[in-house]
Order: structure tokens, then C-alpha cells, then sequence
């Protein structure tokens, strides 16, 4: 498990943009909270906490909760009630729609991701995908994002990963693929 001063560093918010949105700094949310006992509270009793006695807004009650979870060593980065999860993204020189097609066309997507086999639960086209993963346990969420005519985004979010040492092989993993699929569309 990383130490305190690592997870302060890990995030990739700053104390200015805690402080403009929410009136306190991530320290000053800490000392309030501890105050509290959040310590002994559960995520969801963190979250009421926040909204309920200091009217912070729903996405910030989230991002202090969490911040403080892990300050306080009570959750690990990466970590969420239902296991660990991590996210890649990669942006390539092509349109949204080749690139969401590179990902439903088994015929296209076993080029440049051949050791896995997949199964697509539900697609909206050229936005959005669920991914059944080899293991059965896990599940993948792909989201597609045009950046222009001959630029779009893909983020792939791996979910109910087992453990950090899951989630560092992971995140491997799919940077590897999304190297091998921007490779496979731009030559």
C-alpha cells in the first residue's frame, strides 16, 4: 500500500482547485473530517456528512471522500467499493467511427488485440461499448470521443479487478494494446 505523502502526490487534483470549488483547502476537508470521525464512517456516511452539514456540491463530495479515504489510508488509489479499477486512454489520427469500428469487427480488432477473447454486450455506435473480458470476472467499458475529423479518443475503463497488483498489470496491458491499435490504424 502506497504511504500517505505517495496518495497526496498520486492526486491529480489541486489543493487550488478543491479550494475555488469548495471553499477549503484538501487539508483543511481533513481536519473538518477527522473532527467529525470519519475515520469510523462509511463512504456513503462521508458523502451524507459532506452534503448534509457543508453543502458541498455531488461531484466534490465524491472527490473529497475519496481523497480523504486514501489520506487516511482507508482505501488504495484505484480502488472502489466493488474492486479496483483502472483507465487507459490514447488518442489516434482517425475518424471516430474507423476507430469504433477497429473495436466491434472482430475481423478488425483480433489485428492488433489477438490473445483475448471478447464478447461486446452493448454498443451505442461510435460512442460507447460494454465488454464481456476473457476471465468472466472482470468487465471493460469503452468510450469513444471524436476529436475532429481524422482525430478521436479512445479511454478504456477495466473494472472488479482483484487487487492493486491487478490493476498495475492491467493498465500494462491495455497501454500496450492501445499502442498496438493506434499502431494498426495510422500505418
Amino acid at each position: 500500500m502506497e504511504s500517505k505523502r505517495q496518495r497526496s502526490k498520486a492526486s491529480p487534483i489541486s489543493d487550488k482547485a478543491v479550494l475555488d470549488k469548495t471553499g477549503k483547502t484538501w487539508d483543511e476537508w481533513f481536519v473538518i473530517l477527522d473532527g467529525a470521525g470519519a475515520t469510523r464512517m462509511s463512504h456513503q456516511e462521508i458523502v451524507a456528512h459532506l452534503r448534509d452539514e457543508h453543502g458541498v456540491a455531488p461531484w466534490w463530495q465524491q472527490m473529497v471522500t475519496v481523497r480523504y479515504e486514501q489520506e487516511r489510508g482507508l482505501r488504495e488509489r484505484y480502488e472502489t467499493p466493488g474492486g479496483y479499477q483502472v483507465s487507459v486512454s490514447k488518442t489516434v489520427k482517425t475518424g471516430v467511427v474507423n476507430l469504433f469500428q477497429c473495436w466491434s469487427a472482430e475481423n478488425m480488432r483480433s489485428q492488433w488485440l489477438p490473445d483475448r477473447s471478447v464478447s461486446i454486450r452493448k454498443a451505442s455506435q461510435d460512442r460507447s461499448m460494454r465488454v464481456s473480458w476473457a476471465d468472466g470476472k472482470t468487465h471493460v467499458e469503452v468510450n469513444f470521443y471524436s476529436k475532429g475529423e481524422n482525430k478521436s479518443q479512445v479511454t478504456v475503463q477495466h473494472t472488479k479487478l482483484a487487487n492493486a497488483g491487478e490493476v498495475s498489470r492491467i493498465q500494462a496491458y491495455w497501454a500496450e494494446a492501445l499502442v498496438s491499435l493506434q499502431e494498426f490504424l495510422e500505418t
